[in-house]
Formats: structure tokens, sequence, C-alpha cells
């Protein structure tokens, strides 16, 4: 079962047993890609995580896909993670303004500490509650395993929050478009609202497709503003881990944060090809869909029944506070 803590003491597998896994994670990240491509209001992560849960409810997924699918779940999901850096243009989030992007920070900051608080009201457990925080505040899945990276946090934790970033956050992709137009917003306030609040960068593209024109444009700017805010926030959590007797404490600044804002500072500061930006986007897409996979699978059956009302409850109230957080947003693009 892949739903347990993950000590760095354990012994190197062997890459030919890492093979099987590695080979079906790509399979199926290749199909919810595909999926995507064809319908694009179901987001390549929504897709690669339910396969996953259906293989692992299947109990079918064979065992020699298990070493395999553990790595995609933590490496192949970190070179995903640390190609983001180069999705993230600093001018685009520049020219926002400074107004949108202290609410940006805000909605980071404040929804972290506010998820925290109810986790603490809610009694759900600490590290299940910083994932939820981290994950709805930030860039949805990606930060929640991103999060995994530099707290080893539990696999089938781990997959429940991924689980529930999918579910609140295509909920609110579409929420949003609708509540804006009710409020009478214009598209492009809306979409920075969008931006400000849904969980994941794919299902942010959809809700600013959905609203048509430049709102796109601005809904994913906004987006990126907050995954760039992925990397200070790990280094603080990464500082303040928590020491584990026997297990060797993570690194301070994690490799893959470096290479991401390494990623981020090359992306603005040298003209990259576009065939090289367009490339290196094919890859960060398959990696995350990849991991997204594995992720679904490491979620033991019995642990997905026994997810308790509190946490439940805990990414309902993250979903609605990061959208109260993020609409001022609206109104800043708007004014």
């Amino acid at each position: 079962m892949l739903a347990t803590a993950r000590p760095s003491t354990a012994s190197p597998t062997p890459a030919p047993a890492r093979l099987p896994g590695l080979l079906l994670a790509g399979a199926a990240g290749g199909t919810a890609l595909a999926v995507q491509s064809a319908v694009p209001a179901l987001g390549a992560t929504l897709v690669a995580v339910a396969l996953g849960l259906v293989a692992a409810t299947s109990g079918r997924l064979p065992e020699a896909a298990r070493p395999g699918l553990a790595t995609a779940s933590r490496d192949v999901l970190r070179v995903g993670v640390a190609l983001l850096g180069l999705q993230l243009v600093l001018d685009d989030v520049v020219a926002l303004g400074w107004p949108l992007v202290a609410v940006v920070v805000g909605v980071v900051g404040l929804g972290i500490t506010g998820t925290l608080a109810i986790g603490r009201l809610l009694g759900v457990p600490p590290e299940q509650a910083l994932l939820v925080a981290c994950g709805f505040s930030i860039c949805g899945a990606a930060a929640v395993a991103a999060l995994d990276g530099v707290r080893r946090s539990r696999a089938e934790d781990v997959a429940r929050v991924v689980a529930l970033v999918v579910v609140c956050g295509s909920a609110a992709m579409l929420a949003v478009p609708l509540v804006g137009a009710a409020l009478g917003l214009p598209a492009t306030s809306t979409a920075a609202w969008a931006g400000a609040s849904v969980h994941e960068v794919g299902q942010v593209v959809v809700a600013g497709g959905l609203l048509g024109g430049a709102a796109l444009e601005v809904a994913v700017a906004v987006k990126l503003g907050r995954v760039l805010l992925l990397a200070p926030v790990l280094a603080v959590l990464s500082v303040r881990a928590p020491a584990t007797p026997g297990v060797r404490r993570p690194p301070l600044v994690p490799g893959f944060v470096v290479v991401f804002v390494g990623l981020v500072v090359v992306r603005a500061t040298v003209p990259l090809p576009e065939g090289l930006l367009a490339a290196a986007g094919a890859v960060q897409a398959a990696a995350l869909a990849a991991a997204m996979f594995a992720l679904g699978c490491s979620l033991d059956p019995g642990a997905l029944r026994r997810t308790g009302r509190p946490l439940v409850l805990l990414a309902l109230a993250a979903t609605g506070l990061v959208a109260l957080l993020g609409l001022p947003a609206a109104y800043v693009v708007a004014g």
C-alpha cells in the first residue's frame, strides 16, 4: 500500500523496478491530457486523479507498478512544479498593478492563516490542515504535493486533499463566472476574481475561457501571481518543519524550489524561443498529469471512505474563505 509515510531512510529502488509504474503513470497522464484536449472543461488534473482513484479502488493495481508510482508521485511531481517557473512572466504579474498584487499576497497569506485557524476549530490534524491551507490558497494539487516534498506528509493525507482540491476547485471554476454575472461584474473583473480564488491553474484557464475575450489573460496572470508565492511559502514551511528522530531533515530550500525560482528568473531575463517554452510547457503538463494519477493510486479506498467530516468541512470553508479574499481583485480591476 502506498498510503504510508515516506521516510528518507528507505533503500533506493532499482531503476528497472520503477519502470512499470512510471510507464503506467505516463500512459494515464497522456490519457488525461488527451481528454482535456477533447473536453477542455475536464482538466487534466481532474481526469488524472479520477483515473488514479479508479485504479486504486479496482483492486487490480499491479504490485510491480507501486515503486514507479511512488517515484511519479514524488520525483516526477517535482519536475512538473519546477517547470511551472517557465510559465511565470513577472512583467505580466507586475503589470496587474500593485493593488492587485497586494490582493494576491493577501489571498495566499490570509488564506493559509485563516484555513489553519478554522482547522483548529474543527479539530483537523495540523498537517492535514496545512495541506488544505496551501493547496487551496496557492495552486491546488501542485502546491499540496510540493508541500509534501518539504514536510513528508502521509501519502493518504496528500491524496485525500488532492481529491478535495479537484472537487472544490471544479465547483469554484463554474461558480465564480456565474456569481460574477449575477453581481453585474465585467468579464475582466470576474476573471481577476477567478484567478485570485480558483484553486488549479487549469481550472482558472477554464473559468477564464468561459468568460471569453481578454478575460482569460487576466485570469491566468492573477493566478500565476499566486503560483509565484509557492517558493517563499515552501521555504518558510521547510524551515519550520518538525524534526523526526531517525529521519533526515529535508533541506531548508528543496532543490526543486531552487530550480523553480531559477526558471522564473531565466524567463524574466533571457529571451527564450517560443518552441522551447512550448516544449517545456508540454513536459510540465505531462509530468503533473502523471504525478496526479500516481497520487490518486496512492489513496487506499478505505482511507477515502474514512475521510472525516471535519476535513471535508475545512475544504469547503477554505474554498469560501479564498473566494471572499479574492473578491476585492474584481473591484480593483473594475476601478
